[in-house]
């Protein structure tokens, strides 16, 4: 099968979204379909096809985080993605490239599968900053609702909490499906990690052996919540100084946090490591004794997936986009308010078994997010939009070969 990936984010600019699709790209390619991206050039303004798999596209930086926006057709590049001879294209965002992705799929009359990802609502208040007084939530539905319902042959979201949104809130009616983002689940498995590196990593945070560390990975950015994990760290370090804090990520709101982390007095217990390239990752997991995130504004929440297949068990918010993750008092803990978390914390500092346990269970329950299955289950997607189109233009060549034999036949006669 012949596969376009269209999306405005891909690495080296790294996000849920990105991680997502690069693990898909190699998965399916791993299974010997071929898979083309068409995104965004993020280094310059201009195009870039020094990668034949890979068409990058001018962007214009719209300062919201590292994201471009692009022409919604980007004429230079029709005819080379034309010649793709593609079977199936697969949008990965509503607007630039996912419109894009639209136009081409209606003008060369592909099957266009869909996953939405962001959940908008939660990502606006942040975005918008207070200087838009428009009725914002209603504007995101109907966007949606026509980015989604009506362009797509069939729509992808990754956890029950985004199918909810469009049939009960959003009143979409049509087939969704459920399709959980996996990750190559391999690349954070303890044993592929020399402990020397890991002992190395630890020095350099100024970390000891006998330290209890929760680790937070992702964008600073205010749909993020990091603020809860800090102002609950205060208390969790006044208690217990092996208590620590280490925040990987970088984003908006950094410098925020290194003025807040100063005034709160807690520069050896709350630590900023900043951004880390996607290649090394997996390695900062290593350090973890829990993952803790704080966020709601998440379709699935990936990060979360990736510190189960390192063996670190989860502490996150009650929130339904990590249901088909967690199962609570197994591989983790989920909490409402800041008593909670801290409860939780406190359990797993002061019960070394409980953790070992719970590290076991979080190993195990990160197998059924494998790549692989990922790339089974997205298969399947494209071959019920493909799927129609096929009997139909079978149905077409049986008729008009059933014409011509006939035809054929009277001639004969």
């Amino acid at each position: 099968m012949r596969i376009g990936i269209f999306t405005d984010t891909y690495p080296p600019f790294i996000n849920g979204v990105s991680t997502s699709i690069l693990v898909l790209q190699k998965a399916l390619e791993k299974k010997g379909h071929e898979v083309f991206i068409i995104t965004v050039n993020n280094e310059k303004i201009g195009y870039n096809f020094s990668n034949d798999k890979i068409i990058r596209i001018p962007g214009i930086p719209v300062g919201i985080y590292d994201y471009r926006l692009t022409s919604i057709y980007p004429i230079r590049i029709i005819n080379k993605i034309k010649n793709l001879n593609l079977d199936v294209i697969h949008s990965q965002t509503e607007f630039g490239v996912g419109t894009f992705a639209r136009i081409l799929s209606k003008q060369f009359d592909i099957p266009l599968v869909h996953t939405y990802h962001t959940m908008y609502e939660d990502y606006v208040s942040s975005v918008a900053k207070g200087y838009f007084k428009w009725p914002r939530n209603k504007i995101i539905e109907e966007l949606t609702k026509f980015y989604c319902d009506r362009t797509a042959s069939e729509l992808i979201v990754p956890t029950q909490k985004t199918y909810d949104l469009f049939k009960e809130k959003y009143k979409v009616d049509r087939k969704v499906h459920i399709v959980p983002s996996g990750i190559e689940i391999e690349k954070y498995f303890h044993e592929n990690y020399k402990i020397e590196d890991i002992v190395k990593l630890k020095k350099e945070f100024e970390f000891s052996e006998d330290d209890f560390i929760i680790l937070f990975v992702g964008r600073l950015g205010q749909e993020k919540n990091v603020d809860f994990l800090i102002d609950s760290h205060s208390l969790l370090a006044k208690r217990n100084d092996k208590c620590k804090l280490l925040i990987i990520g970088d984003g908006p709101l950094m410098n925020k946090y290194k003025k807040k982390i100063k005034r709160l007095r807690l520069t050896s217990s709350v630590i900023l490591g900043g951004k880390v390239p996607y290649e090394e990752i997996g390695k900062y997991y290593q350090l973890a004794s829990v993952f803790a995130t704080a966020s709601s504004a998440e379709t699935q929440g990936l990060t979360v997936i990736e510190a189960l297949a390192a063996s670190v068990p989860i502490i996150v918010i009650d929130d339904e986009s990590y249901d088909t993750a967690i199962s609570h008092n197994e591989n983790g803990f989920k909490f409402k308010n800041k008593r909670e978390y801290r409860k939780h914390i406190n359990h797993l500092m002061n019960n070394p078994e409980v953790l070992k346990k719970m590290k076991m269970n979080a190993r195990n329950s990160s197998l059924k997010h494998s790549s692989e299955y990922f790339a089974n289950e997205v298969l399947k997607v494209y071959k019920i939009a493909i799927g129609d189109r096929t009997i139909k233009e079978s149905k077409t060549f049986f008729s008009r070969f059933k014409k011509v034999v006939k035809n054929s036949w009277k001639m004969k006669k």
